[in-house]
């Protein structure tokens, strides 16, 4: 089927092929292989069903479409590429890789590879994927993979391209040529005289020139053949060992070469082989500035292998040295020391190698810049992750075990993880120093597992495995028949004696993940044979532990001592390992020595001064509160500072804490909004038992009897509110309203909360409540949203009022009803009428008279003695309504607590901390457009729940209230 038009029309999938070379190198050196090629994989992945009408076809019997993905698409092989990539994500880099279709199982030890094997098709059976038997090769010491051969000894090139090189005959036109070559290109790896062999025949290749075979071109022709009869073997880089490259710089052209020591640490063997001629522009640089651009250029093309390993540098002359003299970076060299920075190159001096003459014979003979060779490389392979979920952290009542065994190339590791009923984790890992079986290191687990328990005196368990045949085993199920696997399970069955109630249970494997990184972990793990590890003790104790703190001392030096000793003696210090040299070699080329002066190179190719401790407190201060200072934040001040032309390592966070020191910056800092701790509800118990007070006042104009006031009060549990107009809200105008509006009315209250209003706390109300056992609370000063529902039904009261009154002076006579109205209205916080909830009944309303409801009408028509009944069965219902009430409100406090504490920016107080408090609006020292916001220092007395504090002054002189945390700030000093 053509499917040009629809792949024009289809936007192009950017999941990447895998990287031949790196696949290459991460598939050579294994001692066994197994290589598999899925069948009709494209096949195995279904349409979309909106799609499949786009890939219909037209048959003599109809028109037809496909239901799976047909071969022919744009996007089919990167499509194939990320579904192989998500389900085998675990195992490649490990036990396999994948190419598309193709899967390559590889081995370090031939006994492993049943095991890699038997992974492989557990996944493949899961997935239901097929393999082709007619192309799979099994078990064999090495195999074909893109065109080359892959074994224990390397990567070789593959005996078929060979036969097929040797077998061209003389090319007779430029097509001819251009096909040799690029069957040479993509072997070019292998081979180290490319360029030098087929210059004749680059030739050839440019414009306006004759195709002339002369004697010339046929011994290139001849050469390369001749060559190819015995291929080099080249080798992977090895992980951990440090890498050799090899650099020639010459007048028109640089060679490379990129090797690694062996075993023995004596021979080299080559990885990759490069060389590359000057461009027209490049040829007339400086001899340093070729040597700076070839290294660049190298460094590009070997990123894959630089990136992971320390690299030597051999060379006549050193290009990093000369990057790192050179005060002012522009144009190409600012390039290429960007790219260098990110790799671990160091310089050696040069050695007479046979490496290096390999690469000096590169340099004389580049290839031809004419010729454009086959693109051979892809892009980076990027690694999808599909993680699993496991429920190992869920709660249990009992006490649970997960346990797993891993077997593989590295080792054998077992690890099992505790869980007590609290949640609490327990994990452990061991690695066995013999070889077994993944069901042998199955039942290792276990039984470690079980013995960690009864060494814990666990006498109930559920142990949990991914492992069917333990389970089933285990469980008497199936009959254990391996002589391996027996005496596992007879030590197995007399450890679960010793258990009062042991249970197995089998989960999958996704659910088992912690269980399974630790046995992966420690299967990873390499240690000497004769390297004894003794068990550490670990004592439990109740109280709590001293925790010594750790502080580095000072040496009076700056910061920047080995940095600059670094590029001026080329000497590392004296105590550094491996990786504090690799770190500052890394380090140095973002400086620049001049004299005695160190430079900081910045991105934009300007140079800032290296400054010491003492400079820094003193540029700090001048800038930031100098006679020109603006008081500016942190990250202003560290940017003014670098503007100005100093740098010293840590000069943002030096700045932010300078700043959060300076005590004008803490005076007038702005006012913090944000809450500092959670919402903390306040509920009542039952109706009555809790009251809040205020009062509502000074009312201007009064009414027209003088009233200037509202003493309000509210019952926190059904909202009902109690309230009186007074011309003066005097203390014994207080005790009264107390005394006859709620003790007499609704009974002796446990709580009465009102603000601190002197009025409100006074002699004759401490004195009514201590009469009756009333326990009055007070909210802190200045913080009415503490006592917030008599605050929320004084804002209520007044808009109801303001809407009510004609007349500004007879607000007094609209209060009744206002208190009515309020009474029998919905309050969003119970979902129901404060009314109802006192009474069991809703209150007859006005409206209800003029136009009788059918409520009015049927107890109209009712005689005394159903009434009555009906009055109890209204009352024995109300507890109901009460208790729906109750839940209603908790909902809605939850539903508030939820907003208002995403606003919440936490500021932790404890005792003996010094914090500033809040300037407020009534005070003296708020007067003027100057004053500060906030005044102190204070000391922390005491800290109260609910977000609280007792402050005292920093003579020991406590404040008489405490105050909300909300109005308070760490100073710092």
């Amino acid at each position: 089927v053509d499917y040009r038009d629809l792949n024009k029309a289809s936007p192009k999938d950017d999941f990447p092929l895998p990287n031949i070379h790196i696949l290459l190198d991460n598939t050579a050196g294994h001692e066994i292989e197994t290589f598999c090629d899925c069948f009709a994989g494209y096949h195995q992945i279904l349409m979309a069903k909106k799609d499949r009408e786009k890939t219909a076809f037209i048959t003599p019997w109809g028109t037809f479409c496909y239901r799976v993905m047909p071969f022919g698409l744009k996007n089919a092989g990167a499509t194939y590429q990320r579904t192989m990539t998500t389900l085998f994500h675990d195992m490649i880099h490990r036990e396999m890789e994948v190419y598309v279709d193709d899967i390559i199982i590889k081995s370090k030890r031939a006994e492993d590879h049943l095991v890699d094997l038997k992974k492989l098709f557990e996944r493949l059976r899961k997935y239901n994927l097929k393999l082709n038997p007619a192309k799979c090769a099994f078990g064999a010491p090495a195999g074909k993979l893109l065109g080359f051969i892959v074994s224990k000894r390397g990567i070789e090139i593959d005996p078929a391209k060979i036969k097929a090189i040797r077998d061209m005959p003389v090319p007779k036109t430029q097509k001819d040529v251009r096909g040799f070559l690029g069957k040479i290109n993509f072997i070019g790896r292998f081979i180290g005289q490319l360029t030098a062999t087929c210059e004749p025949l680059f030739k050839l290749l440019r414009k306006n020139v004759p195709l002339y075979w002369n004697e010339e071109c046929q011994q290139a022709f001849d050469k390369i053949k001749d060559y190819l009869l015995h291929p080099p073997v080249l080798v992977p880089p090895k992980p951990g060992r440090p890498l050799i490259m090899y650099l020639s710089v010459l007048e028109g052209a640089v060679g490379c070469v990129l090797g690694q020591h062996d075993d023995s640490g004596r021979k080299e063997q080559a990885i990759y082989y490069l060389s590359k001629k000057f461009t027209q522009y490049e040829a007339n640089y400086s001899f340093i500035e070729k040597s700076c651009c070839a290294l660049a250029w190298a460094a590009q093309k070997l990123r894959h292998y630089l990136l992971s390993h320390t690299t030597y540098l051999i060379s006549r002359s050193d290009p990093l040295k000369y990057l790192l003299e050179k005060p002012m970076l522009t144009g190409r060299l600012a390039k290429w020391q960007i790219i260098l920075s990110e790799f671990d190159i160091v310089f050696t001096s040069q050695k007479a190698v046979k490496g290096q003459a390999i690469a000096d014979h590169l340099a004389e003979n580049p290839r031809d810049d004419d010729y454009q060779p086959l693109r051979t490389y892809f892009p980076d392979e990027r690694v999808l992750f599909v993680g699993a979920v496991d429920d190992i952290s869920e709660q249990s009542p009992e006490w649970r075990l997960f346990f797993d065994g891993a077997s593989n190339s590295l080792g054998v590791g077992i690890g099992a993880v505790l869980v007590s009923p609290e949640g609490k984790h327990y994990p452990a890992a061991a690695k066995l120093q013999f070889a077994c079986t993944n069901n042998m290191a199955e039942y290792e687990a276990c039984i470690f597992g079980l013995k960690m328990a009864l060494e814990m005196e666990i006498k109930e368990l559920i142990a949990f495995s991914d492992s069917d045949l333990l389970v089933h085993q285990t469980l008497k199920q199936w009959i254990t028949k391996d002589s391996k696997i027996l005496p596992y399970h007879c030590s197995l069955l007399t450890l679960a004696k010793q258990f009062q109630n042991l249970e197995f249970r089998h989960l999958p494997r996704a659910r088992n993940a912690f269980a399974d990184a630790l046995a992966t972990l420690a299967s990873m793990i390499q240690y000497p044979n004769e390297l004894k590890i003794e068990p550490i003790q670990i004592q439990l104790q109740d109280k709590s532990a001293h925790c010594w703190v750790a502080d580095e001392s000072s040496d009076n030096m700056p910061w920047y001592k080995d940095i600059k000793e670094f590029l001026k003696t080329g000497f590392y210090p004296q105590h550094a390992s491996s990786k504090d040299k690799s770190f500052l070699r890394r380090m140095v080329s973002k400086f620049f020595l001049s004299g005695e002066v160190l430079y900081k190179r910045t991105s934009d190719l300007n140079l800032l001064r290296c400054i010491d401790e003492d400079e820094a407190r003193y540029m700090m201060k001048e800038v930031h509160s100098g006679i020109c200072g603006s008081h500016m934040n942190g990250h202003l001040l560290a940017k003014k500072i670098m503007r100005t032309g100093y740098f010293w390592l840590t000069m943002e966070h030096d700045c932010i804490d300078f700043v959060r020191r300076c005590i004008k910056c803490q005076m007038h800092g702005d006012i913090i909004r944000a809450p500092p701790t959670e919402l903390h509800n306040m509920t009542a118990p039952w109706p009555c038992s809790m009251w809040g007070m205020d009062v509502i006042g000074t009312i201007d104009p009064p009414a027209s009897n003088g009233h200037r006031f509202i003493l309000v009060a509210i019952e926190y549990f059904t909202k009902w509110v109690e309230a009186e107009s007074f011309k003066h809200v005097t203390k014994k105008v207080v005790a009264n309203f107390l005394r006859d509006h709620i003790i007499c009315r609704f009974g002796v209250p446990e709580t009465l909360i009102t603000d601190n209003a002197k009025n409100l706390n006074n002699d004759m109300v401490d004195g009514l409540c201590e009469q009756f056992k009333i326990r009055h609370r007070n909210s802190a000063i200045y913080r009415p949203q503490m006592n917030g529902a008599v605050e929320a039904a004084n804002k209520n009261l007044k808009k109801i009022i303001r809407k009510m009154t004609e007349r500004h002076r007879n607000w007094h006579e609209k209060l009744p009803y206002a208190l009515m109205a309020y009474r029998t209205s919905i309050r969003t916080s119970t979902g129901a009428t404060p009314y109802s909830l006192m009474y069991g009944m809703e209150a007859v309303l006005p409206a209800e008279v003029e136009i009788p409801s059918l409520r009015i009408l049927m107890e109209a028509k009712l005689e005394e003695a159903d009434w009555i009944k009906q009055r109890h069965e209204q009352l024995t219902l109300i507890d109901e309504k009460r208790f729906n009430a109750i839940c209603h409100g908790q909902c809605y406090q939850k539903r508030v607590a939820r907003a208002y504490n995403k606003k919440v920016h936490r500021r932790a107080f404890k005792e003996g901390d010094k914090v500033l408090k809040r300037i407020l609006s009534m005070q003296d020292e708020a007067k003027g457009k100057f004053a500060p916001n906030w005044q102190g220092p204070f000391i922390v007395q005491k800290v109260l729940p609910g977000g609280a504090l007792i402050l005292a002054e920093m003579d020991g002189r406590a404040f008489p209230q405490p105050i909300n945390s909300d109005m308070c700030k760490k100073f710092f000093i």
